[in-house]
């Protein structure tokens, strides 16, 4: 039987990293601890990842120490902004085996405490970052496990008071996955048939371990430098069999390759000849994609209560942008990051109407308030064309800092970031969301 490796974690899956406090992180390294006494008790090889190393170093360890057969799991405690605490196991996309895998694992744990929320299985692709490195870069089968926020006051007598119980439930779940793999046959790479946008590739990828994996000459007809690491963030895994080299196709993803599996028939699509310029993906000014309708569908599959209070939300944000030529899902997506998905939970309230943690003359910690949504999601859009662009405000200004901007010094995410907010990874957070929007409505 393989070996189960156990991390501690931050909270990446929710916040990009941060550790959401000192007694958090205890808490997630006593937790590691007892699951490894029980799964040794109980006869299983596991090795606990040394605590003191980040998540890069962590990937190395393990990957330095595993083989075919393993399994590795990352304990990660909600994010410390995260208002609605609730359990979630998170898989590397477009895998359906590790996708049963998580939900198999996420019910041995609820088994144990059934008083602790589920978000259910998702995709690492739904993260903040579109992508968790504890999935993509550990070399055997991974998966991240958030157990709930440890301050949250629902779930902070669960896991404190009954560590037993919650490590109870987190063992039994490995000790499974681990047995299913261990009884498993020796894999063979199995054939699947590409599609390329939309026309059948006249050669075959692999499945394996779950992933599928294209050859590196259809990679290199879609224009990517695989010469240079930097090509594709994370760097794309490689696979040598019979004497030809195959990258991992899910990783193509980070070059704006639209990556799509289909289950059924065995079919691994990618689609080079996307519907949005790529250029156009983190530029603040110029058009939009989505409509209202799609943007409410998208806020309430992060957040089913999302439009309980802000119903015209979406609407406001596509009028108002639209007025000064700002892209509104740009905006939207920004809104959702500094909100939680209106959720709140920091210092802003959502009585302030202020959905872009604006900053004004004399406010304070908790910032601008505003007479209702409309003004507050105007105000949003006017500092965004401050930054984005030198033509003159089509509204009357309403933003208490639009005369203090250097006008036209950002026209890009990536470049407002900085300014904008001290959040590690705000530019990625927010392409990360006009990421998922669009391949909600199928046009990445």
């Amino acid at each position: 039987m393989g070996r189960i490796f156990i991390a501690a974690g931050g909270s990446e899956a929710q916040s990009g990293g941060a550790i959401a406090n000192i007694a958090a992180t205890r808490q997630i390294i006593l937790l590691c601890d007892l699951i490894t006494q029980i799964l040794r008790s109980r006869s299983y090889d596991t090795l606990s990842v040394p605590e003191d190393l980040n998540i890069h170093q962590a990937i190395d360890w393990i990957n330095r120490r595993s083989q075919q057969g393993d399994v590795a799991i990352e304990l990660q405690p909600a994010a410390s902004d995260t208002v609605k605490s609730r359990a979630a196991a998170f898989y590397i996309a477009q895998n359906e085996q590790r996708r049963v895998q998580a939900e198999q694992l996420l019910q041995a744990y609820l088994r144990r405490v059934p008083q602790i929320a589920s978000q259910g299985t998702k995709p690492d692709t739904q993260t903040d970052f579109g992508s968790l490195a504890f999935c993509r870069k550990v070399a055997i089968p991974s998966l991240t496990l958030g157990i709930g926020r440890l301050t949250d006051l629902e779930d902070q007598w669960v896991i404190p008071a009954q560590p037993q119980d919650v490590a109870l439930g987190i063992a039994e779940g490995l000790a499974s996955w681990s047995r299913a793999l261990s009884e498993q046959k020796p894999e063979a790479h199995q054939p699947i048939s590409i599609l390329l946008n939309g026309g059948l590739y006249n050669d075959e990828g692999i499945l394996a371990s779950g992933n599928a994996y294209v050859p590196t000459d259809l990679v290199d007809q879609l224009g990517i430098d695989l010469a240079h690491e930097s090509a594709m963030q994370p760097s794309a895994q490689r696979l040598g069999y019979r004497n030809l080299v195959y990258i991992r196709a899910i990783d193509l993803r980070e070059s704006n390759i639209a990556v799509h599996w289909e289950q059924e028939t065995y079919t691994i699509k990618l689609r080079s000849a996307l519907m949005i310029p790529v250029s156009q993906l983190d530029r603040i000014m110029g058009r939009g994609y989505a409509s209202e309708v799609q943007m409410m569908m998208f806020l309430k599959a992060h957040n089913s209560e999302s439009l309980t209070q802000f119903a015209d939300l979406p609407k406001l944000y596509r009028e108002e942008a639209q007025i000064e030529w700002v892209n509104p899902d740009i905006a939207f997506a920004q809104m959702c990051v500094e909100t939680q998905f209106l959720q709140f939970g920091g210092l802003t309230k959502p009585e302030q109407y202020n959905f872009a943690g604006l900053g004004g003359v004399g406010t304070g910690a908790t910032g601008q308030s505003f007479l209702d949504p409309r003004i507050g999601v105007r105000a949003h859009i006017q500092r965004l064309k401050a930054y984005a662009s030198t033509e003159p405000l089509i509204q009357a200004s309403v933003d208490p800092r639009f005369h203090l901007v250097r006008r036209g010094a950002c026209p890009t995410i990536a470049q407002l970031a900085p300014r904008w907010s001290a959040m590690p990874g705000y530019a990625t957070k927010i392409g990360a969301i006009v990421r998922q929007l669009y391949e909600s409505m199928g046009l990445l």
